[in-house]
């Protein structure tokens, strides 16, 4: 008898805890082909053309007749047309759970906000500052920085080659500014080299951001060239870093965390174990007043009835429906559906379609109210359940949540990611306990006792814990192994020319 999970009474399949053999018995239905942990069985025949339902929802349609015992996967699974769940919107459900008075040790800044850590920022404008950027942050590197966390270089291979109207430019000056303010940004240079179409004087005006003694504007041109800019800026850092170096932690509510939730590389496990935890985590921390931010708009589709009855307003729930039409018609014009979206990762760890993705992907939100739409990289007034719309490239969308805000990012994963967010600190949570041992250098928190029985509240507090300890200041494992220098990744639209 192979142990698996029936994840509702509804569902045609079920999820395999160890690897099944054919002419295995799970749940007693006889196994006919040799299935992965992490993958699905049916336990019942199922006629081609019908809905496949896991965890209780539709995941697709048979794309031919499976029988009993089959692995159901993507040879015989597929999104087909109009299998998604109904949209709905309102009637947005009250809290589980109740304000605990949580707090943490961060840094309040001068616009009330508060950050999780104390760096200074170096932000090229435009790729032609790259290399300046990054030769200033060199010269600062190994170089012990009291009271500072460090120097974080932002570069990136835009700026110019744009039109100076539309949508590419308006997200591209949205991030730069969003990362420029960001409260775990203590001070920031930000450096330009002159005759781009992204002038940083005029993107940092634009968004309300006012140069003084933390945020410095420098241009290569002006300077008199690289060597020169190289000079100038590292002099400015020294301001800079005396400035910062004057910080301190102090006591703040959970309510001023603004935390990004995050999955990549998921797994069959994703949507069992991590998410849903982080989701009680999300929870935890929305009852506290703070802000949470779910991204990722292709990983909602066909799980987006699941947060659009939770809409607080219509204004919201059309805000949330116009995202996904509009995505829906970026992927037709360029070749391509919103199913193309689970990776070769995501199907050889157990995830056969967009719609089995989604539904997992969404349990990292709870069960709040969702209380606010937002573009890519822009930061909402509410607090609470956020939805900013993103790509569902994971170092793409933390991106827009840092510039929207994010002091902290929450990251679970099934396959494994190695991915770091200066200056944001990333907790990563794996699904699976064989990646959490595999992988343990990577891995903050292990949710995989949730198979052994341990209640998913027990793990969603703990995972509170970890995140109240790392916006006190305790290095994630990625930000002990320096990772998250070269993980920007503004989303690049509009035409180039």
């Amino acid at each position: 008898m192979i142990p698996a999970l029936r994840l509702h009474p509804d569902d045609d399949v079920a999820v395999l805890l160890e690897h099944a053999p054919v002419g295995s018995v799970v749940l007693s239905v006889n196994v006919r082909d040799a299935i992965d942990a992490g993958h699905k069985v049916a336990l019942h025949d199922i006629n081609h053309g019908a809905t496949v339902r896991k965890y209780g929802q539709s995941i697709g349609v048979a794309t031919q007749p499976i029988r009993a015992g089959d692995h159901v996967h993507s040879h015989n699974l597929s999104v087909g047309q109009g299998s998604a769940s109904p949209s709905a919107a309102g009637g947005s459900r009250p809290a589980r759970h109740q304000p605990g008075g949580m707090t943490f040790q961060g840094y309040r800044r001068a616009d009330g906000r508060v950050g999780t850590r104390n760096y200074i920022g170096v932000i090229a404008s435009v790729n032609c500052s790259a290399t300046v950027v990054r030769r200033i942050a060199r010269h600062f590197e190994d170089r012990d920085l009291p009271g500072i966390d460090g120097v974080v270089p932002i570069t990136h291979s835009s700026g110019c080659g744009m039109s100076k109207t539309g949508e590419g430019i308006d997200v591209l000056e949205r991030t730069l500014t969003g990362y420029a303010a960001n409260p775990n940004f203590a001070a920031v240079l930000m450096i330009g080299l002159g005759c781009e179409v992204a002038q940083a004087g005029e993107m940092v005006e634009r968004h309300g951001l006012v140069p003084g003694e933390r945020l410095r504007l420098l241009t290569i041109q002006e300077a008199g060239g690289t060597a020169a800019a190289i000079t100038a800026g590292i002099d400015i850092f020294q301001d800079l870093i005396a400035v910062a170096a004057t910080d301190r932690r102090e006591a703040v509510s959970a309510s001023e965390l603004v935390l990004g939730l995050q999955c990549g590389g998921s797994d069959g496990w994703s949507g069992v174990t991590a998410n849903p935890a982080l989701g009680v985590a999300a929870d935890l921390l929305v009852a506290e007043g703070a802000t949470v931010l779910l991204s990722e708009t292709p990983e909602i589709s066909g799980a987006e009835h699941l947060l659009l009855e939770r809409a607080t307003t219509p204004a919201v729930a059309a805000a949330l429906r116009a995202r996904l039409d509009w995505w829906e018609a970026y992927a037709a014009r360029n070749g391509a559906s919103l199913d193309n979206n689970p990776s070769p990762g995501n199907k050889a760890g157990g995830l056969t379609t967009i719609y089995e993705k989604s539904l997992g992907a969404v349990a990292k939100a709870g069960t709040s109210p969702l209380n606010d739409v937002t573009l890519y990289a822009q930061r909402s007034a509410a607090r609470g359940l956020v939805f900013m719309d993103s790509p569902g490239y994971d170092p793409c969308s933390a991106t827009g949540q840092v510039a929207a805000g994010a002091n902290l990012l929450a990251f679970t994963t099934g396959r494994g990611s190695v991915f770091g967010a200066k200056p944001t600190p990333c907790l990563k949570i794996a699904s699976n306990a064989e990646l959490a041992r595999r992988m343990a250098d990577d891995m903050d928190v292990d949710a995989s006792p949730i198979l052994t029985g341990i209640p998913i509240e027990t793990i969603g507090r703990e995972i509170v814990g970890s995140l109240l300890a790392v916006a006190s200041g305790r290095p994630t494992k990625s930000e002990g192994l320096g990772v998250g220098d070269h993980e920007f990744v503004p989303w690049q639209l509009g035409a180039w020319m």
